[in-house]
């Protein structure tokens, strides 16, 4: 094939973005829309009003689409719950997937996914655009190289997520458990969640979080979230979210026994001492000695493609132009964040991961039984301001 097919099932404020900000635009070299779906008529009005490809076929039904034959891959941008049954529909096609944040809400269902992917000889990969930030990829790099030698604390700090009381009135399904499944952890915050783990290389073994339920809001769901985890080697770490402080704080701190790096607006900041703190601990002859360190700040530069970059990715992966930039598998890992955090909340303890899969499924349950489904028609936002950074 000279490009690929693409299909955007959910054509909301993501999906729309997607077929009129990049494809109608001519962003993805290697890629083509040939086909959207959604359930909602008027979303796909919109799309045929503003876009000029006249020949992208439309559908209200996904499974018709699929069926069609007309799409090489596909891109997921529905609500929450149906990223793994449609990524799994789509897989089981013989179809190429790009799922977006997060895998799902329960990592049940995005084991169920991930077994259909791992048997599948097409790709899968989530839409973590916040990968191909050149701050987060540098920060990955010295962590891995072992600059800043083993990790003792990881802190992150992330409130600059504002949002309104019209943001979540503008989908029937926003911010209910029985519709989104989660609040500011499982919309806003997979990207960070998904960074931790992938900087960090390591995953938590113990997670104590205190999420508060429409603290700030006419919600079901969590809006302020604080949390503490403990990982196998002995490091500690701290998330810190919310969708109600302004001006918010975008701060990400490692700690390593050699330095520390910080990155925030749009900088990097790394200090390395040049020496094992515990070994200059143990050896100091003064009480209050302390080891130097040399500070160098990076800057913000060259490109961040964002979701232009992981379609271009993906679309160049699949033609054999170059290696898949993200395994969706690793889906699972921000789940497991996400579903541990809400569940020692409702528990009121710390909890194990990874997570117990049942004991989730259950209390979830509990959620949505008294979940209230709103009533309001849903309202596009533009949304192409809430993609994230390090500022």
């Amino acid at each position: 094939m000279d490009k690929v097919r693409f299909g955007i099932i959910g054509l909301g404020n993501q999906g729309g973005y997607y077929a009129l900000q990049l494809f109608d635009a001519g962003k993805i070299e290697n890629g083509v829309m040939t086909a959207g779906c959604d359930i909602n008529p008027a979303k796909i009005e919109h799309i045929k009003k503003n876009t000029n490809n006249r020949k992208v076929q439309y559908f209200n039904d996904y499974k018709e689409m699929l069926n069609s034959g007309i799409c090489d891959a596909v891109i997921v941008a529905t609500p929450h719950y149906l990223h793994p049954e449609i990524s799994i529909h789509a897989l089981e096609k013989g179809l190429h997937v790009i799922c977006e944040k997060p895998a799902g809400v329960y990592t049940k269902q995005v084991k169920e996914m991930n077994a259909v992917a791992s048997r599948s000889d097409k790709l899968f990969t989530m839409m973590y655009n916040q990968r191909t930030n050149p701050l987060y990829i540098k920060m990955h790099d010295l962590v891995h190289s072992g600059e800043i030698g083993d990790i003792r604390r990881v802190n992150w700090i992330i409130t600059n997520w504002f949002r309104t009381q019209f943001y979540y009135d503008s989908g029937s399904w926003r911010a209910t458990w029985a519709g989104e499944g989660g609040g500011v952890l499982m919309n806003q915050c997979p990207h960070q969640l998904d960074l931790l783990q992938w900087i960090c290389g390591m995953m938590p073994v113990k997670m104590r979080a205190f999420c508060h339920f429409g603290k700030w809001h006419d919600i079901e769901v969590e809006d302020d979230v604080t949390a503490y985890m403990e990982f196998e080697n002995g490091a500690t770490g701290a998330f810190v979210t919310c969708t109600a402080d302004t001006p918010g704080t975008n701060r990400f701190e490692i700690i390593g026994s050699k330095g520390k790096i910080v990155c925030e607006k749009d900088e990097l900041t790394v200090y390395r001492t040049g020496v094992e703190l515990n070994e200059f601990i143990k050896t100091a002859t003064g009480g209050f000695d302390e080891p130097k360190y040399e500070v160098e700040v990076i800057k913000q530069s060259g490109d961040n493609p964002q979701h232009v970059g992981i379609i271009n990715n993906f679309a160049n992966a699949i033609l054999g132009i170059e290696p898949l930039y993200v395994d969706g598998q690793e889906g699972l890992k921000c789940v497991e964040l996400i579903d541990s955090m809400l569940l020692s909340t409702w528990l009121d303890r710390t909890v194990t991961l990874p997570v117990d899969d049942e004991l989730y499924w259950t209390e979830l349950q509990k959620r949505i039984a008294t979940s209230k489904i709103k009533t309001s028609e849903d309202v596009l936002i533009d949304n192409s301001m809430s993609f994230g950074g390090t500022k």
